[in-house]
């Protein structure tokens, strides 16, 4: 069967696709630019034709990926509802217990970065964006007198290091932490950081 012809945009975004599911699967060190177009059922010229080289692939995989998480944040923080209908939303979508992908991506993507000034590049801009989003929206819960919170780009640092960590241990060691206690871990971290008790949290946050 003749394969439908792409726009460029359409087929970059198809091997982006293919390359990010490639490295969940056999992680940076390993994906080759040919496990990329077997998956696809294109030639290997394909796929150096749109990126030159695997670095700059695994690079526009990364990006491709960031950009797709920042924009569901963005949508769950841009809800026409509170602050902190919004805030718990967004981190009960990030955590490892809720509906956000890719945490074996990312944890891959970490410990590339610390070779591959590209990635860094990207995940670090990737982690300064979230934080910024969830500071901005303490600070407007704080200003709105929803709850208290002295210093929202400390909280919003010390919530994502809580649920990267949990990430980690969640997902090289299976059974580490059950997904029920991991939940109420974050949410006593979240109250905390608000100056809120758990019982009022959990209630006004539904």
């Amino acid at each position: 069967m003749a394969r439908v012809r792409l726009s460029v945009a359409e087929r970059r975004e198809e091997l982006l696709k293919a390359a990010i599911e490639q490295i969940e699967a056999r992680g940076v060190a390993a994906v080759r630019i040919a496990d990329v177009a077997t998956a696809l059922g294109v030639s290997n010229a394909l796929v150096l034709y749109h990126f030159s080289t695997k670095e700059k692939l695994v690079a526009a995989a990364f990006t491709h990926a960031a950009e797709a998480d920042l924009a569901q944040l963005r949508r769950l923080l841009g809800r026409r509802t509170t602050a902190l209908r919004r805030l718990r939303a967004a981190v009960r979508w990030y955590a490892p217990t809720g509906q956000a992908k890719g945490w074996r991506l990312w944890i891959e993507g970490w410990a590339a970065a610390l070779r591959e000034p590209a990635l860094r590049e990207v995940t670090r801009d990737l982690d300064k964006e979230w934080k910024a989003a969830i500071a901005e929206v303490i600070s407007e819960g704080v200003a709105a007198g929803e709850f208290r919170c002295p210093d929202p780009t400390g909280a919003a640092l010390r919530l994502t290091a809580l649920l990267d960590g949990l990430a980690v241990q969640m997902t090289a060691y299976a059974g580490a932490v059950s997904r029920a206690r991991a939940q109420e871990w974050v949410d006593d971290a979240l109250a905390r950081e608000l100056g809120l008790e758990r019982e009022a949290f959990t209630a006004s946050g539904r």
